[in-house]
């Protein structure tokens, strides 16, 4: 029986000569089943050695002729494709995500279909193909990225026939090689724009309170700690809290008693992630006698409806719609250019909007 050493060094050695090889000739060639060709084709693939594509293999890097197309701000633009867009939800956060690719698909005369994943496991592999079936000839997804499951997913989707372009989603360390577009948000420098607004206002003491349901957590702590690492300020564990969604079963007793415990332990300042929470929390620090933003300031993440709040909430604001506008475009340069594009990672910077829930002086 060979090692897997051994034989990756022919599967390399054939795509080499060949240039693309399918998996069902590497089997026959190897003598082995195809569980262990496609174990050994994904090791190969995530050290970036070769490049998976649909029912074979090939060189991670090759030329094809330019095609001609429409211009675009990130370079060519295929008109009037069909592009398919599978995003978590359409109901908080996406929606104006949704709306800048449309307006990217407009003007290239395309057509947008979207399916909702609900992040349900095995609803992305399931919408996407439910796409290519509909004819989607470019993909944009926001799927599920972590685990093994997460992992599986980005590899099967760099080996699909069309291109890829994820939202607001990064490959993992595990896979630095892996050919995919992206657009995202630069959700932790967003966090130290929100720390950073505070502690120029004189707070020291912030927490940051996080959504337990958000998959955008990670990077708001990361951000959060950095800064506030960075100004030489405490930021232990006791600082960071992850409250239930807004409105839901317990939502107004763990409220409370983040609220009681920044009023024990001197804390004046909150940044809350998201807008329901921050105005959770601001409604229940009214009922306990606590003044916003007298006795507390607080800084939204979202500002999704940051501003109808009472005092309107200064917030952190991802820039969605053109988040989707660039992701859309991303996606059209693609399926134009789909071997001569080098990869796209885009990030966008959120910006600061100043109200009054910190006792600044408000943006006129």
């Amino acid at each position: 029986m060979t090692l897997p050493s051994e034989r990756q060094e022919r599967i390399l050695a054939a795509v080499h000569h060949q240039g693309t090889v399918r998996l069902s000739e590497l089997v026959r060639r190897l003598d082995v089943s195809a569980v262990t060709v496609r174990r050994d084709v994904t090791a190969l693939a995530d050290r970036g050695l070769l490049r998976r594509v649909h029912g074979g293999v090939t060189l991670p890097y090759r030329n094809t002729r330019e095609p001609e197309q429409l211009s675009t701000a990130f370079g060519r633009s295929a008109s009037g494709v069909l592009l398919g867009m599978v995003v978590p939800s359409v109901e908080y956060y996406w929606p104006q995500v949704i709306q800048g690719a449309q307006t990217a698909v407009n003007a290239a005369e395309g057509r947008l279909v979207m399916r909702v994943s609900s992040y349900e496991p095995g609803e992305d592999r399931r919408q996407i193909t439910a796409l290519l079936e509909r004819g989607a000839r470019t993909l944009l997804v926001a799927p599920v990225v972590t685990g093994a499951y997460g992992r599986d997913l980005l590899r099967w989707l760099v080996g699909l026939p069309v291109p890829v372009v994820l939202v607001e989603r990064q490959p993992p360390p595990e896979l630095p090689t892996l050919a995919l577009d992206a657009a995202t948000t630069a959700h932790a420098l967003g966090a130290g724009l929100g720390t950073r607004h505070l502690v120029s206002l004189g707070h020291h003491g912030i927490a940051l309170v996080l959504s337990r349901q958000s998959p955008t957590s990670r990077e708001l702590r990361r951000g959060w700690r950095e800064t506030m690492a960075e100004l030489d300020l405490p930021h232990p564990d006791e600082r960071l809290f992850e409250v239930p969604v807004y409105g839901t079963a317990g939502w107004a007793a763990a409220y409370d008693e983040v609220l009681c415990h920044c009023r024990e332990s001197g804390l004046t300042a909150l940044l809350v992630h998201s807008d329901r929470e921050a105005i959770g929390m601001v409604e229940r620090a009214r009922d306990l006698g606590i003044a916003v933003p007298g006795e507390l300031a607080v800084v939204s993440y979202d500002d999704e409806v940051a501003a109808t709040s009472d005092p309107p909430l200064t917030a952190v604001r991802p820039q969605k719609h053109r988040l989707g506008q660039i992701a859309a475009e991303l996606a059209l340069a693609r399926a134009a250019e789909p071997e001569l594009r080098p990869v796209h990672r885009v990030q966008l910077w959120p910006t600061l909007e100043v109200r009054e829930s910190c006792g600044g002086q408000p943006a006129r």
